[in-house]
């Protein structure tokens, strides 16, 4: 499927440019984070909800500060300012991960969590933000799915590489070649922002105002954000679940950091390849035909299904080209996959029916502050019910609850009364 081929002729400079950017992006991103996994495989899932508990602390207090630099500075400067940042953070961490045995995967498992978090808010989320400020709603849903698309080649080639050159370079000079793929993501940002200003009613080149505190004030009084927020936390219950089982196996079966992080590679490659495989196939056509909130409702279902079997099934192995393999991982990467190739340009796809000021700082709240205190509450959650002798059955069983009511909430969330016609 060509990309040009499925845009009008006026928008194929900017789709281009966007596919591009978000390519680089992802696979700045997917280097990493088999990197950050690695380290959560080193610990198990008891370490968990430290982890996430720090995380959510940094992310309440990051949150006005966020809500400050998009009122005050122009989109420009906020994505230059955002990523260079990250590019320095990135060659910083460095010669952390060259002493992580003297430094220890706890320590810097806690400091590099929260960083990589930060950097899920300041560069992924904000990139989507941008999208949305750029493209309308009925373009979204022609375009997003194919910059998702270069999105998910990026995903693929990013734990491709890390699973490549781990073993040849070991864990810390895979951060620089991230900073590498991020700066070519910076330029190809700053490139679309120019053009769109240039060809735009200047909007784009001014400050967004308002309160900083906007994006939380927002979630209590927009009915579509707090449909967002119930979605992000029930997403969250199904992935941090399959998550911390994961973390689990990880720490029972590899024992060096190298090992862990190639088998995170393995992971986020066959996520993101299934992932790409529903952008080829079904999310572009269920969201021009059906509109954008089906792409949150067959996710939620699909979800239903898998949590039943693992209910019923447990950690059994299923068996693929006579392979076999842990249904948690199959789990994991089916609904990682659907997360990433569906029900995230669907939800991008609502956020351009919103107005500005919530496309920045609210979506960006409900994306770091309450996603990341659904991972307290679920870490929290699995650790009390193991205690209490529940095992993966029973949590199959609340999972499959949990994906119900996720099914039913994103139903509501596609007709929010608060979106503008699309």
């Amino acid at each position: 499927m060509s990309l040009r081929h499925n845009a009008r002729a006026d928008e194929r400079t900017g789709l281009t440019l966007s596919t591009l950017a978000f390519f680089f992006v992802m696979a700045s991103y997917y280097i990493i984070r088999p990197v950050r996994d690695q380290l959560g495989g080193a610990v198990g899932s008891q370490s968990l909800p430290l982890f996430y508990a720090v995380v959510f602390g940094v992310m309440l207090l990051l949150t006005p500060l966020f809500g400050w630099l998009v009122s005050r500075f122009p989109r420009r400067q906020l994505l230059a300012w955002s990523y260079s940042f990250f590019i320095a953070c990135l060659l910083a961490f460095v010669p952390a991960f060259l002493a992580q045995e003297q430094i220890g995967a706890r320590a810097l498992g806690v400091l590099f969590y929260v960083w990589v978090s930060v950097f899920n808010l300041f560069v992924v989320s904000l990139f989507w933000s941008f999208m949305a400020d750029i493209f309308a709603g009925g373009q979204a849903r022609r375009i997003f799915p194919l910059i998702a698309l270069g999105g998910m080649a990026g995903a693929i080639v990013g734990p491709a590489t890390a699973k490549l050159l781990v073993h040849v370079i070991g864990v810390a000079p895979l951060l620089g070649l991230s900073a590498v793929m991020l700066g070519i993501a910076l330029l190809l940002v700053l490139k679309l922002s120019a053009r769109d200003e240039r060809a735009g009613d200047g909007t784009g080149a001014q400050a967004i105002g308002g309160s900083l505190w906007a994006g939380v004030r927002e979630l209590w009084s927009r009915p579509f954000l707090r449909y967002m927020a119930l979605l992000m936390l029930f997403g969250d219950g199904i992935g941090t679940l399959a998550y911390a089982l994961m973390a689990d196996y990880a720490k029972a079966h590899f024992t060096d950091n190298v090992a862990r992080t190639d088998f995170y590679s393995y992971l986020d490659l066959a996520t993101n390849s299934f992932g790409a495989l529903l952008q080829l196939t079904l999310t572009r056509w269920l969201l021009v035909r059906f509109g954008a909130g089906w792409g949150l409702v067959v996710p939620a279902l699909v979800n239903v299904v898998l949590m039943l079997a693992v209910a019923i099934a447990g950690a059994g192995d299923v068996h693929v080209w006579g392979m076999a393999i842990p249904l948690l991982g199959v789990m994991l990467v089916t609904t990682r996959g659907f997360a990433y190739g569906m029900t995230k340009p669907a939800v991008d796809a609502l956020y351009t029916r919103v107005p500005r000021e919530t496309r920045y700082k609210g979506k960006n709240f409900v994306e770091t502050a309450v996603w990341r205190f659904g991972d307290v509450l679920v870490t929290s959650s699995v650790s009390l019910l193991a205690w209490l002798g529940v095992g993966i059955g029973g949590l199959g069983l609340i999972g499959s609850g949990i994906a119900t009511a996720s099914a039913w909430v994103a139903r509501r969330a596609g007709h929010s009364p608060d979106l503008a016609k699309d």
